[in-house]
């Protein structure tokens, strides 16, 4: 340190610490904006797995729904054959009074 100036030959090395900066910058940014879109994704597809739970859930009560609803007119058809098998019993039971009443 006399005096003397250090330089570097013909700035090679300085164009390659900017090269290597530039470098790393712009894979700093790939990274940052390929995290943003996963996160972005992951979010998305969590919204669209609640929707499912939820579409799922209503599917299951209507499925439930439509098993009451299908037992009750079940019932209501066994009843009405009852009833029906009495009124021709009763029918029967007058067309034969009427024949015996001739």
């Amino acid at each position: 340190m006399n005096g003397q100036l250090v330089t570097l030959a013909d700035g090679d090395v300085s164009d390659w610490v900017g090269a290597v900066g530039a470098a790393g910058f712009f894979l700093l940014l790939t990274v940052i904006v390929w995290q943003v879109a996963a996160t972005w994704r992951a979010r998305m597809l969590a919204a669209r797995e609640e929707q499912y739970k939820t579409l799922a859930a209503r599917y299951a009560q209507l499925l439930e729904d439509n098993v009451e609803l299908h037992r009750r007119s079940l019932e209501e058809l066994q009843q009405t054959r009852e009833e029906l098998a009495k009124t021709r019993h009763s029918i029967g039971s007058m067309e034969k009074m009427m024949r015996e009443i001739e």
